[in-house]
């Protein structure tokens, strides 16, 4: 299967936004050759500024920038673009409610070289509960240059959180795109998984080995976290005997939590897949992380497996 990476399909996006939209700016705290910010620099030299390691600066100062009228995109990894700058996030951008656009780049356990301190699994959780914040995790290449697209397109504060890892094309090109859509990956009648980044291939190949037992699975990419699309997530739920929400983030504030607030009044199962409540560790393959905390294919089809029973 094809993969793409993220991180370069968000930058060529940026780059071309920035021809679209000469109101938009890049700010960059130091890692524009990872978060592939440094195209846009390439492209718009006097539109881009290095911000250094100094994340609350580069908020607070893209907060300035949205009061005259520009349209800054900030980066830095996940973890540190949401943690580090958390409360120039809240005070100087949600609560005027700029249009400033928040790039977590290498978020969940992708970094997987660097570890805890550089990886990022509470980020979902932290921007959720910002209003007026919108949160967005792409499940691909082709996802991203759309949402990038709707970023620069759309009013008030936004984050997108993106994998450092080359992830498998799922989404088809042509097809078009609004924040709050939620595709259907693979239909199915017997239990939904409701998946993003990452974990949507893995809920595809778990949806397979579930299909050889007789299980029929629907996978939904929930891309669009925040505003919660939940009429369609409950549209989705129906007639399902159990549904499984599988993310790269802690169990507590992310994916799980925002489909249990969803689902609370409907008399369904929901099982809550993610990082169980731990910080992650150095490794030499980012594959060898996703194995170690269990977001793989056997660990949700054995939840599949369970979800089938719970009627």
């Amino acid at each position: 299967m094809l993969k793409e990476s993220l991180r370069k399909a968000y930058g060529e996006a940026l780059v071309e936004q920035g021809s679209e939209h000469s109101e938009i700016v890049a700010l960059e705290a130091d890692l524009g050759k990872s978060t592939m910010s440094c195209l846009f620099q390439d492209a718009y030299p006097e539109r881009y500024l290095q911000m250094g390691i100094a994340e609350q600066n580069m908020a607070s100062t893209a907060a300035g920038l949205a009061l005259v009228g520009k349209i800054p995109f900030i980066h830095s990894f996940a973890v540190f673009s949401t943690g580090r700058a958390y409360d120039q996030i809240r005070s100087s951008i949600c609560i005027p409610n700029l249009n400033v656009n928040i790039c977590g780049s290498s978020c969940g356990l992708s970094d997987h070289g660097d570890g805890k301190t550089h990886q990022s699994i509470d980020d979902i959780a932290l921007m959720r509960a910002l209003p007026h914040m919108t949160v967005l995790a792409p499940v691909d290449a082709v996802e991203t240059r759309k949402m990038v697209k709707a970023m620069a397109e759309a009013k008030g504060p936004s984050y997108i959180r993106m994998s450092r890892a080359d992830l498998p094309v799922l989404s088809d090109e042509g097809t078009p795109y609004q924040i709050g859509d939620t595709p259907v990956m693979r239909d199915g009648k017997d239990v939904l998984v409701i998946a993003n980044g990452v974990m949507v291939s893995i809920a595809l190949e778990a949806a397979v080995m579930a299909e050889k037992e007789g299980i029929s699975v629907k996978v939904v990419n929930l891309s669009t976290i925040k505003p919660f699309p939940k009429n369609a997530v409950l549209e989705h739920a129906k007639g399902m005997k159990g549904i499984i929400s599988a993310e790269e983030h802690n169990i507590y504030g992310g994916i799980g939590s925002a489909c249990a607030e969803a689902l609370s009044e409907e008399k369904v199962s929901l099982q809550i897949m993610g990082i169980e409540d731990i910080f992650g560790t150095s490794a030499a393959q980012y594959d060898e992380l996703l194995q170690k905390y269990g977001l793989t294919a056997e660990k949700l089809f054995e939840r599949i497996v369970k979800a089938n029973k719970e009627k």
